[in-house]
């Protein structure tokens, strides 16, 4: 795959990703929420270029940073996002502010790696990109995945802040 349809790929997954962030969403466990990000790894990992063949130890070293920070942007998006059980026992995710500065924290983590990458004249191929936001997606649904079971079920009556409060009856006027 050329470069301009991995950009492409790239660019559409992350404007869904970011769209769909701030909206609440049902978490289920029983969902195949791995295969997503194995579908973009193995596109990544198909392209041969993915380690520059005149400077190898550079090149891994930062493909390996650009994986620690989209390990670290998932696990820490996973974590700044609310959780929460509605009382039929549906487990809902919705990302907060600090998951928005997640976010740009990790991009402008990874824009400084491709300029240190430029700086000292290593080519980087999209597919590093695209495994790094693999392994972001991967971290964040495997903590969500994780953190929908943590909490526990609801009762069908749960308790809320001024359920002990009493209520004026309701008049009807005729």
């Amino acid at each position: 795959m050329s470069g301009l349809v991995d950009g492409f790929l790239i660019a559409a997954v992350v404007v869904v990703v970011i769209a769909r962030q701030f909206r609440a969403q049902r978490i289920d466990t029983e969902r195949r929420w791995w295969l997503l990000p194995v579908v973009l790894a193995a596109v990544a990992l198909r392209e041969p270029g993915l380690i520059d063949a005149h400077h190898h130890t550079s090149s891994a070293a930062l493909l390996t940073a650009e994986l620690l920070i989209g390990l670290a942007t998932g696990a820490a998006w996973a974590w700044t996002s609310r959780v929460w059980t509605e009382p039929d026992g549906a487990v809902w995710s919705k990302s907060t502010k600090a998951s928005g500065l997640v976010w740009l924290v990790g991009i402008a983590l990874r824009v400084g790696l491709y300029a240190l990458g430029a700086a000292l004249g290593i080519h980087q191929e999209s597919s590093a990109l695209l495994l790094a936001l693999a392994a972001t997606l991967l971290v964040r649904a495997g903590i969500l995945a994780w953190r929908a079971q943590s909490p526990r079920p609801a009762s069908v009556r749960g308790s809320a802040y001024g359920d002990a409060v009493p209520r004026s009856a309701w008049k009807e006027r005729v």
